[in-house]
């Protein structure tokens, strides 16, 4: 009549129709019109925020032709040729009395750099971000830096595309993975737009924003920022934000170990500015005013910095592209090095609006370029060239505090155009991430975060519920029963053999899976004891074949709403097995422990003795011929 093996599970009734209705479906198949749906969709966006980014710059250079040289032009002027004295330490604490007014009247979002915010938004969020941010951030950003900010545009357009693309996906009928996507792509295009770095804005989608490497977000984010390239080219330049005079010779490998070793130093400064950021906004916490007030104190540090070293105003794009070619003295160096950290460590710790990126590339490019000088002071043989010591220095900066190490070296190349930078940039990069992912257990993007017990994923790897099977995880069934016993048979066997199983798999005198019947239906005072089993399943079988996924096998069991679900043959439907969810786990845990698990597959001393062993043959064979 039956077979036993295990107690099991209860199974509840199946959720897969009201899963339908609710438009929730399994991820395990790719819906391949979707994938092409949400890219156009992320186009959009990206044509919208290339417009965006150009208006913000825009504004920008409005506000700071008025902040600083009382002139109504949209025309790009740096504050820092301005002629205020020392009217210029009251110009950046009026604009950051005007952030502190729309961060406590507007929202409160609009305070900080933009990337660990959006970053909050998709890992706790379900990348919701207020559609308000669309216009708050970009103006704030724009007073704060046109009043002399030491920020760069980048940051504030980033955050405005995420929230662009998070508000659009809020308005459609889609899934909280896709508005992720459309998230990424807005940030990632708003970057193009300002940078015209495509593919190092899709590996910050990826490193920073997305933290999956999948068809669906790679296509949606890759067009994205091809139609912010386009609108960069189109709006700005065609040119390299950061424009060389010359073309880096290629590095020899002497060269190379020492861009390698500025890389490993500024991986620990790295570490030292991300402390000192937070530091001082922990300072900030400490004041007994208000947070309103908070970014117009900061705002007076900036001015007071300012007025000693005036290029430390404003965004400083040219700073970076003198710094490349070697143009500045070195005391101007050394003063954009000391300097614009000072200052943008204050005002980005007061909790104003602005980036990080443009700050850290000067700092880095500044450093780098000191580095190279003393290298070449105590090893003049070392064939360091300045211009690619600053280059290094700027990406290394980033990557150690960020820990975006792909995006730093491709957004050299990209920003630059100089691509036998390659080498350098490689070894300087992961020099400075290995520093900081030793030394240092956040990034600057996601001490903020991480403080709020929110935990930041640094690792993509495949998904081994994906390499697994089911055939690897299945038991043997529980109480099989066959279909046209009667109800009455059951239950006087049952009683007989003890058992006590919530379930029971049904199958044709075949032993040809029919479906499951709980214990509970069974059992009932009202069930008509002269019943076959059979009549008693009520819903459509569900099974797993022993070639599916494990990542299958749960797709199944939550659409099914079950524990544990009965294993068929690949080939027919002959029952083989039973999956438990803590088979799946078990199997999970197994494949980690083999990962991880330590060993030697090729011994020396065997292999050493089999070389002796054939060498003697070989010389007995000999002699004896």
């Amino acid at each position: 009549m039956a077979s036993k093996h295990q107690a099991g599970i209860p199974i509840s009734m199946s959720l897969k129709d009201t899963l339908k209705s609710e438009g929730i479906v399994s991820s395990g198949t790719p819906n391949k019109i979707r994938i092409v749906t949400i890219a156009a969709y992320a186009v959009c966006i990206a044509a919208a925020i290339s417009l965006i980014a150009k208006l913000l710059v825009l504004f920008i250079n409005i506000i700071t032709n008025l902040s600083f040289y009382g002139v109504l032009s949209v025309e790009e002027a740096g504050p820092w040729a301005n002629s205020l004295g020392m009217w210029v330490i009251i110009t950046p604490a009026i604009g950051g009395l005007i952030v502190g007014v729309m961060a406590l009247y507007g929202s409160k979002a609009i305070r900080g750099h933009g990337i660990p915010e959006a970053m909050e938004q998709v890992l706790t969020n379900q990348s919701k971000i207020r559609p308000s941010i669309t216009y708050l951030k970009p103006i704030s950003s724009a007073i704060a830096i046109g009043t002399g900010g030491p920020f760069g545009a980048e940051g504030p357009i980033i955050a405005t595309g995420g929230a662009l693309g998070s508000t659009l996906g809020q308005l459609l009928n889609i899934s909280h993975s896709e508005r992720k996507i459309l998230l990424a792509a807005g940030a990632t295009a708003g970057m193009t737009a300002i940078f015209g770095s495509p593919v190092a804005a899709i590996f910050l989608a990826i490193e920073l924003l997305l933290f999956e490497f999948t068809p669906k977000s790679l296509i949606a984010v890759s067009l994205a920022c091809i139609t912010g390239a386009a609108g960069h080219h189109f709006l700005f330049s065609a040119s390299p934000v950061f424009l060389l005079d010359h073309v880096i010779p290629t590095a020899s490998n002497s060269a190379i170990l020492s861009y390698s070793v500025i890389g490993l130093a500024i991986g620990f400064l790295s570490i030292g500015i991300t402390k000192a950021v937070y530091w001082v906004e922990d300072a900030f916490e400490h004041l007994p005013f208000h947070w309103m007030w908070w970014p117009a104190i900061g705002g007076l540090g900036v001015g007071l910095v300012g007025y000693f070293a005036p290029r430390t105003l404003g965004v400083g794009y040219e700073n970076i592209t003198d710094l490349l070619n070697n143009n500045l003295p070195l005391t101007l160096v050394l003063s954009l090095c000391l300097f614009k950290f000072l200052s943008w460590v204050i005002a980005l710790g007061s909790g104003t609006s602005g980036g990080t990126l443009a700050p850290l590339l000067t700092i880095g490019a500044a450093t780098g370029l000191l580095g190279g000088k003393l290298l070449l002071l105590l090893f003049p043989e070392c064939g360091v060239n300045l211009t690619l010591a600053a280059l290094v220095g700027m990406s290394a900066m980033f990557s150690g505090a960020s820990r975006a190490v792909l995006t730093s070296i491709v957004f050299a190349l990209e920003t630059t155009g100089q691509f036998n930078a390659m080498l350098p940039l490689l070894g300087s990069c992961v020099g400075a991430y290995l520093v900081s992912y030793l030394f240092m257990d956040t990034t600057i993007m996601t001490e903020k975060i991480t403080r709020r017990g929110i935990h930041t994923p640094d690792s993509y790897q495949p998904d081994q519920l994906h390499q697994l099977n089911v055939g690897q995880a299945i038991e043997q069934t529980s109480t099989v029963i066959e279909g046209h016993n009667t109800v009455e048979e059951l239950r006087n066997w049952s009683k007989a053999e003890g058992l006590t199983d919530n379930y029971y798999i049904v199958v044709d005198s075949d032993y040809q899976y029919i479906g499951i019947v709980s214990a509970s239906s069974l059992f009932a005072h009202h069930q008509d004891p002269g019943k076959v089993v059979k009549s008693l399943i009520k819903r459509q079988p569900a099974y797993l074949k022993a070639t599916n996924s494990l990542k299958e096998a749960i797709s199944k069991m939550a659409s099914e709403n079950v524990d544990v679900l009965p294993v068929l043959s690949a080939t027919g439907n002959t029952v083989v097995g039973l999956l438990h969810y803590k088979n799946i786990l078990a199997a999970y845990h197994a494949a980690d422990i083999q990962n991880e698990q330590r060993g030697t597959n090729i011994s020396i001393k065997r292999s050493g003795m089999r070389m002796l062993v054939k060498g003697k043959k070989i010389l007995i064979k000999k002699r004896n011929n």
